[in-house]
């Protein structure tokens, strides 16, 4: 929601702002490339990257890593790219008909569909490096990293765009595409890191018998959650399938939350308690609404 409307609305704002400043000191032409090259990258990755980092700072049982990351700035990035696409449709049909609307809209909603999130994405995996990091220099360089990698692959991403056709392929083809390749293999080992503090910290609930082996196993996997997903819905229909999805994100909650009590990101012990017994219970009376789903 804050990329399809606050980030757009502030990053229109103040584009606005420096396009009319940069072109009246260096004329039009100027300003237009100022604008695209040099305004557009910092105003609008920092107007998406706002809400990632209140997230980051006052929610932080909300972003425990690389996954949570990418996912929050993909959300925001698509947002984003939505209601940018709907301003320069409408500009193409006023100016160009329905034959620049459909060229515009292979390149912007093909080709180009990924960009926002892509760019925002680096600061999401900044930011979920930092998170789930013991290391103090990544806790402070991965933010900033993150955030100027995306700021660069915007800048860049629209630099070629203004020299011409072969030369925005070619940065596609050079720059962008290997760059979401990295981004979808990021989204792979952090799936596996997961499952590995899954696996770490749902150990103790398999030992006192709140798990069995099976359950336990399901959940320590993607592919094994999947399955008992589609055997809820399959075997008890749409509402076991809620209570199931629902109990493996009770699950996963759990096990991060004990993770973050390990790593001293909770200060009150009675507080951390209290959580843990509540996501205990929660699981237990989902547990008897599945049934032998």
């Amino acid at each position: 929601l804050w990329g399809a409307t606050g980030a757009v609305l502030a990053a229109y704002i103040l584009n606005t702002i420096n396009h009319i400043i940069a072109a009246s000191m260096w004329g039009h032409e100027v300003g237009e490339l100022f604008s695209a090259i040099i305004s557009a990258p910092i105003v609008e990755e920092s107007a998406k990257a706002l809400i990632l980092f209140i997230i980051f700072f006052w929610k932080k049982d909300e972003f425990d890593g690389i996954l949570d990351g990418i996912v929050y700035a993909g959300m925001v990035g698509l947002g984003f790219a939505m209601t940018e696409n709907v301003q320069y449709y409408g500009k193409a049909a006023l100016q160009g008909g329905i034959e620049g609307t459909f060229i515009l809209f292979i390149i912007r909603g093909g080709m180009a569909a990924f960009s926002h999130p892509l760019f925002t994405s680096m600061t999401g995996i900044g930011l979920g490096w930092a998170r789930q990091s013991n290391s103090k220099a990544i806790k402070l360089l991965m933010p900033v990293i993150g955030f100027g990698l995306a700021m660069f692959l915007h800048a860049l991403w629209n630099f070629s765009a203004s020299l011409g056709t072969a030369v925005f392929f070619l940065t596609y083809g050079a720059v962008m595409i290997p760059t979401f390749v990295i981004a979808l293999v990021s989204i792979i080992f952090a799936w596996r890191r997961e499952g590995r503090v899954v696996r770490e910290h749902l150990q103790c609930d398999l030992q006192r018998g709140i798990f069995s082996q099976e359950e336990y196993n399901r959940l320590c996997s993607v592919p094994g959650r999947m399955g008992a997903s589609f055997r809820a819905f399959t075997k008890g229909g749409f509402g076991v399938w809620r209570a199931r999805m629902e109990y493996n994100q009770i699950a996963s909650e759990l096990a991060f939350h004990r993770s973050r009590v390990a790593r001293g990101f909770m200060s009150d012990p009675q507080s951390a308690a209290e959580r843990e017994a509540s996501y205990i219970q929660l699981l237990q009376d989902l547990r008897q609404r599945l049934g032998p789903h």
